[in-house]
């Protein structure tokens, strides 16, 4: 579809966005648009004196655009920033186009993507929620015309319960499906945890990279293009560690800035995987201008999600495409980062720096071992096999009242041992 991209700046705005360089928010915008593989026939900053409440352009700037449009013949024009409902309604009837704001261009992005029932669930709840909030606000008007008294209204006030209460029907239904579904991802993470298989987690902004190394660490072929949310479905493989220790690597979704709300809540599920890891690696684009900017917004959505600063003891600053930078870039930008506790430069393309990477992930989840004595019965030969099968059993002997062992473990071990 030809498409029509607009940033709008507004004065005095607080809207996260407005500390962004205007020409990037809006080559981001572009890119989130051409991620559907839509046809951009331009796109431009447009600066907003005064937000009008009905079309929010200025009626001058309303016709100057509404040209555009007409001279693109432009079927659809995005509005990266926050519209009204009434907002969308009235710009498209002034250019009689379809308008998408950020907010919905994102979740027709997540739509488009998702593949795994998860993610399908939560991305139509996204959208659910999202529809319900603008349907409320979008029918104000008639509210306002109510021409019963007691339980009776006027007909506005009787569509508005009868879309509501559908919203509301399909949002529960979806819920619950999807409460089974996050059920059974809980139950896959407790089997990982009974095999004490550390979670090792990647996250960052959309289009850092992530796919990629997960792609060289795994030798797995998840879909890694330069294109924003080329993955939103999250993906688990098992790799083995330099030092033989076996991990679990997970891919998320990527962030982004202003990421609706719908999708943070929708999503937490989903990203519970990352709260739950043992370690987080934090990818960026360290060749990308604004990479600071975007490590702002993960960190942001990541104590959205709830993890506080205690846990930064877990995490891994991985600054990749160093390969994009020219040679003196590239050399200041491992000089940086040698000064930087617990960061890493890396290709994730090319490979390099990722040797040091793993032995950087080896070192941080090998925990001190400590010798110990344990005396089991005849009756607990499930415990005994247990300590075998995971080669914690340094020396064993047998008495009268069953076995006695010297084993050589972790807290971690302990506390699996003791599960049993």
């Amino acid at each position: 579809m030809r498409t029509l991209v607009l940033h709008p700046v507004r004065h005095g705005s607080r809207h996260a966005s407005s500390q962004r360089d205007p020409s990037d928010a809006l080559a981001e915008a572009v890119s989130l648009s051409e991620a559907l593989d839509l046809e951009i026939v331009g796109a431009e900053v447009v600066p907003v004196p005064k937000a009008r409440a009905a079309t929010l352009f200025g009626t001058g700037k309303l016709a100057e655009l509404g040209e555009r449009v007409t001279e693109g013949e432009a079927g659809l024009v995005i509005v990266d920033g926050p519209l009204s409902p009434v907002q969308q309604r009235n710009l498209e009837k002034a250019w009689k186009a379809k308008v998408l704001d950020r907010t919905g261009l994102i979740l027709e992005i997540f739509g488009d993507r998702a593949r795994t029932r998860e993610g399908v669930l939560q991305v139509e709840l996204a959208h659910l929620s999202y529809q319900k909030s603008r349907l409320v606000r979008s029918w104000t008007h008639l509210e306002r015309q109510r021409g019963g008294v007691g339980f009776l209204g006027g007909p506005g006030e009787t569509q508005i319960e009868a879309d509501r209460r559908a919203l509301d029907e399909k949002i529960v239904r979806i819920r619950q499906a999807l409460g089974k579904v996050v059920r059974t991802r809980g139950q896959h993470r407790a089997a990982r945890a009974r095999l004490d298989y550390p979670i090792v987690a990647l996250v960052g902004y959309t289009n850092a990279g992530k796919s990629t190394l997960f792609n060289r660490l795994t030798g797995a072929s998840v879909l890694a293009k330069d294109m924003l949310f080329a993955t939103l479905d999250p993906t688990m493989r098992a790799i083995d560690l330099p030092g033989g220790r076996r991990v679990i690597l997970s891919d998320t979704v990527g962030f982004i800035s202003d990421l609706p709300h719908q999708l943070v809540a929708a999503f937490r599920a989903t990203l519970e995987e990352v709260l739950d890891a043992d370690l987080i690696l934090h990818v960026r684009d360290i060749s990308h201008h604004e990479s600071e900017h975007q490590a702002e917004n993960v960190r942001a959505i990541l104590g959205e999600l709830g993890l506080g600063q205690e846990a930064l003891g877990r995490l891994i600053e991985v600054w990749n495409k160093v390969d994009a930078l020219d040679p003196e870039q590239a050399e200041a930008t491992r000089q940086i980062a040698a000064r930087t506790q617990r960061t890493h430069v890396i290709s994730a393309l090319t490979g390099d720096g990722v040797p040091e990477l793993l032995a950087a992930i080896q070192s941080d989840l090998t925990e001190p071992a400590r010798d110990e004595t344990l005396r089991l019965g005849f009756d607990q030969g499930r415990r005994r096999a247990w300590l075998f099968d995971h080669d914690l059993v340094t020396s064993e002997r047998q008495t009268e009242m069953g076995y006695e062992m010297a084993v050589r473990w972790t807290e971690r071990d302990r506390s699996q041992f003791d599960t049993l």
